[in-house]
C-alpha cells in the first residue's frame, strides 16, 4: 500500500531538495553539484550530530574539521538529524521539499554487526524516504548497490533489495534507484575509514578495467552523483533502476 504523506513542517521558505548521507562520497558530491546548478533551489544537507563540516556551519568541535577535506561550496543548509527518531512525534520534520537524494550506506565491518548495518542501509533509508514524502517530496533518488535483491542469499544484497522494495511502495511520482559497482573516491579526505575492497579495486583498476564488463567496473562517486542528477531531470514518472553501466553512461562529465 503506498505511503500517504501528512502535511507538516514549520520551516519557512521555498521547497528545496534534501540529501541524506551528505558527508559521504556520493552524498557530498551531490551537494556540491546541486549547488553548482545555481537554480536557487535550497539544498538541505542532512548530517548526524557532530558531523557538520566547517563550511556547513559546524563549530570547532566538528568531527570532520581535521583540515583534510576540501571546502564545501557555500549555500548548503545543514540539518542535524537522528534517523532513529526522524518522523516521530515531537521531532522537527524536514522542511518543505520537492525531492530527495539518499546516499546513506555503510558496511558490516564499519557498522560492527548485521543489526547495525541494517539500521543504516534499511531503517535509516526508509525513515528518510518517509520523512521526505511527508515534507512534500514527489521525487526520490537512492543509492543502492549492484546485485540488490530481496531474495538474495547474500545478507548485504538482501538488505539493499528489501529497502528498494519498500521504497517502491511509498508512492513517489519518480523513484530512481542507482545500483553502482564498487565506489571510487577518497574516503580518508572525508574523515572516513578506507574500505579495503574499494581500495584494492582503485589501485587495480588500470589493469582490470579492460577485462571487466562495464557493469562490474569500479565507478567514481562523482559519476554516480552526476548520473542521478541527470536522470532526475530527464527520466519521466515511475520507477527507474540504473545499473552501474547506466550510471557510467549518464554520469560522463
Amino acid at each position: 500500500m503506498p505511503f500517504t504523506p501528512e502535511p507538516s513542517s514549520s520551516h519557512a521558505g521555498p521547497p528545496g531538495v534534501a540529501v541524506a548521507g551528505a558527508t559521504g562520497l556520493v552524498g557530498r558530491s551531490l551537494v556540491q553539484q546541486l549547488l553548482l546548478r545555481g537554480d536557487g533551489v535550497p539544498v538541505f544537507a542532512l548530517v548526524r550530530s557532530g558531523r557538520i563540516p566547517a563550511a556547513l556551519g559546524g563549530g570547532a568541535e566538528s568531527a570532520l574539521q581535521d583540515g583534510a577535506q576540501p571546502a564545501w561550496p557555500e549555500g548548503a543548509l545543514p540539518l542535524v538529524v537522528d534517523y532513529t527518531r526522524l518522523g516521530a512525534a515531537g521531532v522537527e520534520p524536514l522542511p518543505p521539499l520537492t525531492g530527495g537524494f539518499c546516499a546513506l550506506g555503510t558496511t558490516i565491518a564499519v557498522a560492527g554487526s548485521r543489526e547495525a548495518f541494517r539500521a543504516v542501509d534499511v531503517d535509516a533509508v526508509l525513515a528518510f524516504a518517509r520523512a521526505a514524502r511527508t515534507a512534500g517530496a514527489q521525487r526520490l533518488a537512492v543509492v543502492s548497490a549492484l546485485g540488490a535483491d530481496a531474495r538474495s542469499a547474500v545478507f548485504y544484497n538482501r538488505c539493499k533489495g528489501e529497502a528498494e522494495d519498500a521504497l517502491k511502495a511509498m508512492g513517489f511520482a519518480q523513484l530512481l534507484i542507482a545500483r553502482p559497482s564498487l565506489l571510487q573516491g577518497d574516503r580518508s579526505a572525508l574523515g572516513q575509514r578506507v574500505r579495503p575492497v574499494e581500495w584494492l579495486a582503485q589501485i587495480s583498476s588500470p589493469f582490470l578495467l579492460p577485462l571487466l564488463p562495464r557493469r562490474w567496473a569500479p565507478i567514481a562517486a562523482a559519476t554516480v552523483a552526476r548520473a542521478l542528477l541527470r536522470a532526475s531531470l530527464e527520466a519521466g514518472p515511475g520507477t527507474h533502476v540504473l545499473e552501474s553501466d547506466d550510471l557510467q553512461r549518464l554520469g560522463q562529465a
